[in-house]
C-alpha cells in the first residue's frame, strides 16, 4: 500500500536509483529535443546523448539563460524554436513581462494532466481530495492560475479560479463556497484575510495555502498560522513549472522529481560547491518542452542532505535574489562571465568579488580574490587580466579563503549616488 505522506513513490527513492533513472530521461530528452526543436538541434549538434550519464557531462552542455528567449523568440516566433512539438499541437501559449511566451502542451498521456507537474507541492502542502481550492493566480496572460488548478486537479481537488483583484467578490465566494486551501502569493491572501474582517466575513474555512511568486517572511508565516492557516511555499517558473516545494519540515525547498537542478556560477556554467550560493541552472524532463540547462537568473543554494520528512531529493534554501549584476564602470559594461573569465586564468583563485565603487567623481573597481599562499606578484599579474578582459583598470585584492560573504554575489556595486 503507498504511503499517504507522499505524493508518490518517486519521492523515497534512494538517490542513486533516482540518478540512475533521471538521467536515462536526459539522454531521451535530449535526443528528442535535437530531434525536434530547432533550437537545441543548433546548440547541441556537437553533443552525443548517449554520453550524458551524469552531472558532470551535464555541466559540459551550455547554459540557455532566460535572458536570452526574448531575443531568440523575436528571430523565431513564437517560441524561438525551444519547443519539441508544432506550435499548433499545443494546448496554450501564454505571455508574461518582456514580452516572453511560454507553451502549455499536451504531455506524454495527450491529456495535459498536471503538464506544470504542480500536484507534488500542492500534496506536500496537505492538499487533498475533495478540498475545495481559492486560486488567487493569475489566469490572464501568464500561466500561474492554470498551474496552480491543473496541479489541484492532479490531486483531487475542486478549484474556484479568483484570480488576481475584485477583492471583494473574492472574500464573498469564500464565505459562500467555504474552501478549505488558498493558492496564489502570501501577500494577497493577507490582503484577503483583512478585507474579509473589514466587511465581517467569515473566512475562516481556509486552513491551508501553498502559496508562490512572492517571499513569504517569517513574519507573515506566522500571521497566518496565528489565523489558523498552514502556509508552505514553492519555488517555480512559466518556463519550467514546478522547480522545488517546501515541506512540512520546512527546512528548505525539495527538488521536483521532473526536473535536474544545478547551482552554478553566476555568468557561467560552472557548478559550484555544495553550500556555496549561486544561479539556479534547470533542465527538464519536459518532451514538449526539453529546456537543457535553463538559467533562470534567480539564486539559491543546494542544502545538504535529506529532508526530515524522507524525501530524498536535492534540497535547496529556496530564493535569494537574481544573479544579473551586471554594471556599467567608467563607460564599460562589466559582468559575471568576465569575472569568471579572470578566474579561468589564474587557478589559484578559489573566489573572488568585484567591488565595483566611486571616488569623488570616478568609478573604482577591486577584485577581492580568495587565495591561499599567494606567490608574489600575483595580485598584479590578475590586475593585468582584469584590464584586458574587462577593458577597464582595477586593483586586486588578495584575501584570506572563507573570507568572501556566501551570498552569491560575483560583483557587489557598492555607489551612492544620492
Amino acid at each position: 500500500m503507498a504511503d499517504e505522506r507522499y505524493y508518490d513513490d518517486l519521492e523515497t527513492r534512494a538517490p542513486e536509483q533516482r540518478e540512475t533513472s533521471t538521467f536515462e530521461c536526459l539522454r531521451a530528452n535530449v535526443a528528442n529535443a535535437k530531434a525536434n526543436a530547432p533550437y537545441f538541434a543548433r546548440l547541441l549538434k556537437d553533443v552525443d546523448p548517449d554520453g550524458l550519464t551524469d552531472r558532470a557531462a551535464l555541466a559540459k552542455l551550455p547554459v540557455t539563460r532566460k535572458g536570452d528567449l526574448l531575443a531568440l523568440q523575436d528571430a523565431n516566433r513564437p517560441l524561438g524554436g525551444l519547443a519539441a512539438v508544432k506550435t499548433g499541437a499545443l494546448r496554450r501559449i501564454f505571455m508574461s513581462p518582456g514580452p516572453i511566451f511560454e507553451p502549455e502542451g499536451w504531455g506524454a498521456d495527450g491529456q495535459g494532466r498536471d503538464w506544470w507537474r504542480c500536484g507534488r507541492a500542492l500534496y506536500a502542502a496537505g492538499f487533498r481530495c475533495g478540498d475545495i481550492v481559492h486560486n488567487s493566480f493569475a489566469y490572464h496572460l501568464t500561466p500561474a492560475g492554470h498551474m496552480f488548478e491543473t496541479g489541484a486537479a492532479a490531486v483531487g481537488c475542486v478549484t474556484f479560479p479568483a484570480g488576481i483583484g475584485n477583492t471583494e467578490l473574492q472574500v464573498d465566494a469564500i464565505e459562500r463556497i467555504r474552501p478549505t486551501g488558498y493558492s496564489g502569493t502570501p501577500d494577497f491572501l493577507k490582503v484577503l484575510l483583512d478585507k474579509a474582517a473589514e466587511m465581517g466575513r467569515d473566512a475562516s474555512s481556509i486552513v491551508k495555502a501553498a502559496v508562490s511568486g512572492a517571499a513569504l517572511p517569517p513574519s507573515l508565516r506566522a500571521e497566518l498560522k496565528d489565523r489558523g492557516i498552514a502556509t508552505l511555499q514553492s519555488y517555480g517558473t512559466a518556463d519550467l513549472g514546478l522547480v522545488a516545494y517546501e515541506t512540512e519540515a520546512m527546512e528548505g525547498l525539495v527538488v521536483d522529481e521532473g526536473v535536474i537542478v544545478e547551482i552554478v556560477r553566476p555568468g557561467t556554467g560552472d557548478p559550484v560547491p555544495e553550500g556555496e550560493v549561486g544561479e539556479i541552472v534547470v533542465t527538464t524532463l519536459n518532451p514538449d518542452y526539453p529546456l537543457v540547462r535553463f538559467g533562470t537568473g534567480d539564486m539559491s543554494a543546494v542544502l545538504s542532505g535529506a529532508c526530515p520528512t524522507g524525501r530524498t531529493n536535492m534540497r535547496i534554501k529556496g530564493w535569494m535574489g537574481r544573479a544579473d549584476q551586471r554594471t556599467k564602470v567608467k563607460g564599460m559594461f562589466v559582468d559575471p562571465a568576465q569575472v569568471a573569465a579572470v578566474l579561468k586564468q589564474h587557478g589559484e583563485i578559489a573566489r573572488a568579488r568585484l567591488v565595483v565603487g566611486r571616488e569623488g567623481q570616478t568609478d573604482t573597481m577591486v577584485l577581492k580574490a580568495e587565495v591561499s599562499g599567494a606567490a608574489e606578484g600575483l595580485a598584479d599579474a590578475v590586475a593585468r587580466t582584469l584590464q584586458d578582459v574587462c577593458k577597464v583598470r582595477g586593483t586586486v585584492e588578495v584575501v584570506a579563503p572563507g573570507s568572501l560573504p556566501n551570498d552569491g554575489k560575483v560583483i557587489d556595486d557598492t555607489r551612492d549616488y544620492s
